[in-house]
């Protein structure tokens, strides 16, 4: 299974670029000099453990890792949506629902002893082939997750009754309209119907559809959970700071008295061939044409998957792709592809796409398209492409090993292996299969699997059709943006079926260990917060390094003091398109030149922005850092702007605006900040950084130039660097790349930060979105209160009203109602004018009446219920002993210097932190965010259909105003 170089939820990847040449500019050939070998780096790669199984059948698997006190724990059961029988699609993603909603000697929502103990990475999954519930928790905490997850494996039925059922039933159908109601939503359930054929397990969305749940009995989720949910169908694995002999008594005690269940069923899974290619022809409310073309090819045991995961790479994953080089560089048909291969236990699906260039005859680009796939089948990669490939995958397990849990940790690789493969070492397999792919071995499994005929479908911009929604499964109109992915319990950013067997009676374990009560939580320590080394270039440029040496690789963010907020307001988008210029052409490397220096060196740069800050950061395997940086210096100091490329690239982004203003969050991040600051203030921009489409059609090669040199120089820098390596040996090594760069005679950028006297009263703009299942709603208010304040009162507070998933907005709009798969509240730490934001995803019929709640939520909070004490200490609680887990990573290290930097706060800042939180008070959070806090001047932004909308909004008594999509 493939993992990304850096973690999702990383707030790491910032941007920019230099000017003055430090040292000789790079050629191709200096670049690619001594990189590290594919085989030298799957060497590295080694997670040690030990395995054992208990009575009932319950697999246990320990790997120990002692870098922080934390233990990771993910319990994968090997039941998911192709083990649905007919009529009961959807059953395994609402179990999962249900098994946070409390056990019999836990009756609560789980996130709440979670949350208390600090607990992170914390959520559960179902897709095809399994359900998984995972959570990172302090060491001593251990017994209370174990107490936890057994509780709900051994005795859960007796704390199901019909009214869970009917909320998370509620909470599941508006999960499905968020993931319906995005663009290309409905793509997957197109794919699945033409690709099987009718009885196929994997031919229906892990999702269901809307009739199947309505029409769940409590007796049949029952059945279904005695049928599957038994320690005979489930491994446990424990990773972190924990050894084997602990664990197994640990885990006997809380699992040991759960009697087996039956064995699920495991029938063949055929592999479909398509008798011809399918073409179908999709309407939707998107910005560009996007062509697919689908196979479905063998599962995670087949040897022929790791060569075609290879070879999708070198078709359309790597930066210097066949297709990005044919499509996006030089024909300039195609503003985006992408090519790759999703795995899963019995088949996998291949998945190559074109987002067709605005202008273009998307009849042209599919003939494109199908002429470069059958080349590449026909002649297969090279061997330097294959070398790339293969150093990008070993790259990315080598980083994927600094994380015991969470998405893609450690106890995930080993986890899979064990479920899918009955090995936990099946990771070492498959980078051992990777390193020794060849042209001819990835050739001929392309031409034997790509060879078959294609399901061909293009989705065209245009109202969606009856047909293709009835497709979906009934979802009041309308999964998730074109792409298949597995289905979370909380949305993470903010899987041939065998019927369950009618058994009447709950299994009753054996009292073998006292449940009256959860388990004590042992002590737990402060987060120790790794020292902070400070050294200064010779040319004035601060270095602020920490060391982590957990796994050999290294992470670097050259930062500048700019922003989303310098943007240019005469032409916003100016920051946006010079930054996605830097990596497009540098010193002596062209486009094509950079993307393959990279993959040589499994390195990835990438540039990006905050509203305060913009970034180059770079992750860097330690063998071949001196090189990597080589590469860096160049993107930062010597980008070429070159016209061609410019021209690309603004294509590029336009249509990323286009996309931005098709999907529903895109559409109010772009709106709300101008309508808080107004148009003059730095933080007045489209929270996505990419400007307006007049602006970036209007900036010139002068102008980026001139951004350029006014913020990114030398003068208004700072470099962090964490991970494997020392400020002695570091040093040299920026200094040689960094030191001698010269601040250009042009003034530094400044932004002034000074707000209008424009009234802004509250108000619901409604921007029309036909056709949409769903509302979002975002909200926002300016607070009276900036970052470099550090408001912790205020932060702590808002973790009560929407913050957290017990929040109070949350629990009320999700939990209680049912209107919505997510509420939640965020007091954004920005450098200057702070705002509040309050976002609801919320079912069309319930849009004003959502609107109420939230306001009366937080009226009655700001009022006469404020934090109680069971709040107070939960959200004390967890905000200090998440601490440790927070720092797990060195991407987590660098992103918190620089947001300590960012925010002017002093190097012991998070290690003073539990102290700070241990003295709030109840009051004292009350009193913050009554000073902060004023729900009555909100301004609400609401996209949707406005034909269903706007009568329920005007009933909540605010004024009500239209606004077209892109004004």
């Amino acid at each position: 299974m493939r993992r990304s170089l850096f973690r999702p939820a990383a707030v790491l990847l910032f941007a920019t670029a230099l000017s003055v040449p430090s040292i000789a500019p790079l050629t191709a050939a200096a670049v690619a000099a001594e990189p590290a070998s594919v085989a030298t780096l799957v060497k590295a790669v080694d997670i040690p453990y030990q395995a054992f199984t208990l009575d009932n059948g319950l697999r246990v698997i320990v790997h120990t890792d002692r870098k922080a006190p934390v233990v990771a724990v993910s319990v994968w059961y090997h039941i998911g949506s192709k083990d649905e029988p007919a009529g009961k699609t959807g059953f395994a993603h609402l179990f999962e629902h249900l098994m946070f909603n409390g056990s019999e000697n836990a009756n609560e929502d789980f996130f709440k002893p979670l949350e208390s103990i600090g607990a992170t990475d914390l959520n559960g999954t179902t897709w095809f082939d399994r359900t998984n519930y995972f959570e990172t928790v302090p060491t001593g905490a251990l017994d209370l997750a174990l107490f936890l997850e057994s509780d709900r494996m051994g005795h859960l039925l007796g704390a199901i009754d019909k009214a869970k059922l009917d909320n998370q039933r509620g909470v599941v159908q508006n999960e499905k309209r968020q993931g319906d109601n995005e663009p290309y939503g409905l793509v997957e359930y197109a794919q699945l119907a033409a690709l099987f054929p009718e009885g196929h397990p994997y031919r229906h969305s892990t999702i269901g559809s809307m009739a199947d749940l309505d029409a769940a009995s409590l007796d049949d989720v029952k059945n279904w959970f005695r049928a599957h949910y038994g320690p005979n169908n489930a491994v446990l694995v424990l990773a972190g700071d924990i050894d084997a002999a602990t664990a197994k008594a640990k885990v006997q005690k809380w699992f040991g008295d759960i009697p087996r269940g039956p064995e699920t069923a495991r029938p063949d899974v055929p592999v479909p061939t398509l008798g011809a290619p399918v073409d179908q022809v999709m309407k939707d409310r998107v910005a560009q044409t996007r062509i697919y073309r689908n196979w479905v090819v063998p599962g995670v045991n087949d040897p022929d998957l790791i060569p075609l995961d290879l070879g999708m790479d070198v078709l359309g994953g790597l930066a210097s792709s066949r297709l990005d080089n044919a499509m996006v560089r030089k024909a300039k048909t195609a503003v985006s592809v992408t090519a790759s291969v999703q795995p899963f236990e019995k088949i996998s699906i291949v998945e190559v796409t074109a987002d067709v260039k605005p202008g273009v005859d998307p009849k042209l680009v599919a003939r494109q398209l199908d002429d470069l796939i059958a080349e590449f089948v026909r002649n297969g990669p090279t061997a330097d492409e294959v070398k790339r490939a293969a150093t990008k995958q070993a790259a990315g397990e080598i980083a994927g090993l600094e994380t015991v849990g969470g998405f893609a940790g450690k106890a995930v690789t080993l986890a899979e292996g064990a479920v899918y493969s009955n090995d936990p070492d099946k990771y070492k397999k498959d980078l051992a299969a990777t390193a020794a792919a060849t042209p001819a071995s990835i050739r001929a499994a392309l031409q034997k699997w790509l060879g078959r005929p294609a399901y061909r479908l293009m989705v065209e911009p245009g109202e969606r059709t009856a047909s293709d929604m009835a497709a979906a499964g009934g979802s009041a109109v309308g999964a998730p943006g074109g792409g298949m992915a597995p289905r979370y319990y909380r949305d993470p950013k903010f899987e041939g079926g065998a019927a369950a067997p009618a058994i009447s009676q709950t299994l009753k374990p054996t009292a073998a260990v006292d449940r009256s009560s959860p388990p004590p939580v042992e002590e737990i320590k402060d987060l120790t917060f790794p020292d902070v080394e400070r050294t200064t270039l010779s040319n004035g440029i601060k270095v602020v390094f920490a060391r982590r040496t957990t796994v050999p690789t290294v992470r670097v963010s050259v930062a500048f003091d700019a922003g989303n907020a310098a943007d240019p307001k005469a032409k916003l988008g100016t920051q946006g398109l010079m930054l996605s210029l830097l990596d497009e052409g540098a010193g002596k490397l062209d486009s094509i030149g950079i993307a393959e220096a990279q993959e040589r060196l499994g390195a990835q740069i990438a540039s990006s922005a905050t509203m305060d800050r913009t970034s180059v950061s770079m992750f860097a395997l330690k063998a071949n850092l001196a090189p990597s940086l080589d590469l860096l210096a160049d993107i930062i100091e010597r980008p070429t702007f070159a016209p061609a490329e410019i021209e690309r690239l603004r294509g590029q982004i336009l249509a990323g605006i286009a996309a931005e203003n098709s999907q529903p969050r895109g559409i109010a991040r772009r709106v709300l900040p101008t309508l808080l600051y107004g148009n003059l203030h730095p933080y007045g921009v489209p929270l996505s950084g990419s400007g307006t489409a007049e602006g970036v059609k209007a900036v010139t090669r002068a102008d980026l130039v001139a951004f350029h040199q006014a913020w990114i120089r030398p003068d208004n820098a700072r470099i962090f660097v964490t991970g494997d390596t020392t400020l002695d040996e570091l040093k040299p090594l920026l200094e040689a790349r960094f030191g001698t760069w010269a601040k250009p005679a042009v003034a530094k950028g400044e932004k002034l930060f000074r707000m209008d006297r424009m009234a802004r009263p509250a108000r619901i703009v409604l921007i029309d979105r036909p056709q949409s299942p769903q509302s979002y709603i975002m909200a926002g208010q300016l607070l009276p209160t900036k970052g470099v304040d550090d408001p912790l009162a205020l932060i702590a507070a808002n973790e009560v009203i929407g913050g957290s998933f017990l929040s109070r907005l949350n629990m009320d709009l999700r939990e209680s109602k049912g209107w919505a798969y997510g509420a939640f509240s965020q007091a954004a730490t920005l450098r200057e004018t702070m705002p509040l934001y309050v976002i609801a995803p919320v079912q069309t019929d319930r849009t004003g009446d959502s609107i109420k709640a939230a306001l009366a939520d937080m009226k009655e909070f700001l009022t006469t219920k404020g934090v109680d004490a069971e709040e107070r200490e939960r959200t004390i609680n967890g905000q200090i002993r998440s601490l440790p887990g927070s720092f797990e990573t060195s991407s987590d290290l660098l992103g918190a210097l620089v947001q300590m930097d960012t925010l002017q706060r002093p190097d012991d800042y998070y290690e003073k932190l539990p102290g700070r939180f241990r003295a709030l008070t109840a009051a004292q959070m009350d009193e913050a965010a009554r000073a902060a806090i004023r729900p009555d001047s909100l301004i609400w932004v609401v996209v949707g259909d406005a034909a269903k909308v706007e009568p329920q909004l005007k009933e909540i008594g605010l004024p009500v105003e239209r606004m077209v999509v892109g004004q």
